[in-house]
């Protein structure tokens, strides 16, 4: 499976952006979905998970409230909604994509380039 993430950019704090995530080579549907993301000088962190179906979903606590994790499985994409953010949400966004919610949010089956995201203060 081959995943394509997009929409990162600079956005000043207190904005919004919505990241895609394009997946082909197989049936978008048996995966589960993820976001994680890299800050330099740290390590990639979980950000969020959705489940094949797009009835569960699960979050970070630094991202609760302000992240929306879904999908559309007719456009076999997978998308990030990001709103509020915060100087700290700044890193390289990657999408990955794995068995069950369980298991992308821990242990990705497969990940996609990573797709820069800028918050300025």
């Amino acid at each position: 499976v081959q995943l394509q993430a997009s929409g990162g950019g600079l956005v000043q704090a207190g904005g919004s952006l919505r990241l895609s995530c394009a997946v082909s080579g197989r049936t978008f549907s048996l995966y589960a979905m993820a976001w994680f993301r890299q800050a330099p000088g740290k390590e990639r962190e979980f950000v969020a998970a959705i489940s094949r179906s797009g009835g569960a979903t699960d979050y970070a606590d630094s991202v609760k409230g302000r992240f929306t994790i879904s999908r559309d499985n007719a456009k076999n994409t997978a998308y990030l909604q990001m709103n509020s953010l915060k100087p700290e949400d700044t890193a390289v966004y990657y999408c990955a994509a794995g068995d069950t919610i369980v298991i992308v949010s821990t242990r990705p089956r497969s990940w996609g380039q990573g797709t820069l995201v800028t918050v300025s203060s």
